[in-house]
């Protein structure tokens, strides 16, 4: 692990997640802060940021019981919170349904920088995908890995001691992706491509969600984990979570 990881954890003391042993994390909307820190000293903050698979409906007001949404980053939130409420971590959940890679862009000052997080997560890519197999103003691969190098840029000039987690973008073999899997296949696996690198460049965590994902269908049908071959079904949630706490967790703690 490099210095910067090194003097990260010790910035914000994670070594005590150690003990963790189930998913944990994120959300809130921009005037809730006080809520969870209680009048306290800040702790920790996450930031989830992606397109509608990160979104999970959420509100966009002081609502509680629906504001951090449905789906994997409720699942991570929930279980730090609840595990670890001396810590005061501040979750923010940023997705909007139907962001492609430059949507996050035109937003990531707003969005993003001006909520400073300690932690990154950034899930997308799949609508980038429908808007080349569907033909709804499609970008080439080149243009995709340049909104998305210009996104980290961004942060890592203003946050330079963040710790940027970037989740791949995955599918299954249903409904409308059945019908053209290999189409599918052969642009998310480009992507991924991309994204891996860009994981190396920013000495970002990678957390692999396809391979997971195919794997898991050894378990039970592809519909029971995705539902549309896109939008994970609870159970596909639950393994995002598990697959992020597995590879964030274990960064954090590292010494």
């Amino acid at each position: 692990m490099n210095k910067s990881r090194r003097n990260f954890i010790r910035k914000t003391g994670m070594a005590g997640m150690a003990a963790l042993t189930a998913p944990g994390l994120l959300s809130a909307s921009k005037t809730s802060k006080s809520v969870v820190q209680n009048g306290g000293k800040s702790g920790l903050t996450i930031l989830f940021q992606g397109d509608s698979i990160t979104d999970g409906n959420r509100t966009r007001n002081d609502d509680w019981n629906h504001v951090m949404g449905h789906g994997y980053q409720f699942i991570l939130s929930s279980k730090y919170w609840f595990e670890y409420p001396e810590k005061k971590f501040m979750f923010y959940n940023r997705g909007i349904s139907g962001n492609r890679v430059r949507d996050l862009e035109a937003r990531w000052q707003q969005d993003a920088l001006d909520l400073k997080p300690d932690v990154l997560s950034i899930l997308v890519g799949i609508n980038d995908v429908e808007a080349t197999i569907w033909n709804r103003d499609p970008e080439p691969i080149e243009k995709f890995e340049a909104h998305y190098r210009s996104i980290l840029n961004q942060t890592k000039n203003a946050l330079p001691e963040i710790q940027i987690v970037l989740c791949e973008p995955f599918c299954l073999p249903v409904g409308r992706v059945a019908d053209k899997l290999e189409t599918y296949q052969h642009e998310i696996q480009k992507q991924q491509a991309v994204i891996r690198k860009l994981a190396k460049e920013f000495d970002a965590v990678y957390v692999e969600l396809q391979k997971p994902f195919t794997e898991a269908c050894k378990k039970a049908p592809a519909n029971y984990w995705i539902w549309d071959g896109i939008h994970p079904m609870p159970a596909g949630h639950e393994l995002i979570a598990r697959e992020w706490n597995k590879k964030v967790a274990g960064v954090l703690i590292d010494n």
